[in-house]
């Protein structure tokens, strides 16, 4: 089993990472939280992430977090019944580590039921089952990445990767960056999926 895998950031997008590890590159599916914090370990070109390998008969997959915490949420929701690693991953892309743990401790399921793909019985189950597992505890906000003209595009690629359509994606981030200009490639995905 692999632990984690630290290397150079070859392609970075808001859905995986391409970590090359002397001469070997590995697609490593991410959050949008992960994406944020490896936008800002890019310069020093290094980066390192805990893994979570999804082996089926059909697909072999890595999942990627940005540090040990993060992980230790996507197996806590990968063990919810319903809840598989793309959904998980969905999860974390809308909601930091802080605020899903919130969200579950205080039993908030409206704002579980505002992720894509996930209505209230699945929400409901999320905060049983997980309520007595999740540790609370509070730290420093993000700080905002400053946006540029390919906020549009980046969030597009994203949220297709994640299995929307097109067309649908244009037109809901079209609508978001048109009332907000200023919003980072974080922020337009995160509303995007709660709208789609």
């Amino acid at each position: 089993m692999i632990e984690y895998i630290k290397g150079s950031i070859a392609e970075l997008t808001p859905a995986y990472a391409v970590i090359d590890n002397h001469g070997m590159g590995y697609m490593v599916n991410i959050s949008l939280y992960a994406y944020e914090k490896l936008q800002q370990q890019q310069h020093d070109g290094n980066a390192m992430l805990y893994i979570y390998e999804a082996i089926r008969e059909d697909t072999h997959q890595l999942f990627g977090f940005i540090d040990k915490r993060e992980r230790e949420l996507f197996l806590l929701l990968i063990s919810v019944s319903g809840v598989g690693p793309n959904t998980a991953r969905m999860i974390l892309s809308a909601l930091p580590p802080d605020d899903l743990s919130a969200s579950i401790a205080t039993g908030n399921v409206n704002t579980l039921k505002a992720v894509k793909g996930i209505g209230a019985k699945t929400a409901q189950r999320i905060i049983v089952d997980l309520k007595d597992k999740i540790k609370t505890d509070t730290s420093t906000l993000l700080s905002k990445m400053p946006t540029n003209n390919e906020v549009y595009e980046e969030a597009l690629a994203a949220l297709v990767m994640l299995g929307f359509t097109r067309a649908m994606s244009q037109k809901v981030l079209t609508k978001l960056l048109a009332s907000d200009s200023r919003m980072t490639v974080e922020d337009a995905i995160k509303q995007a999926l709660k709208m789609m």
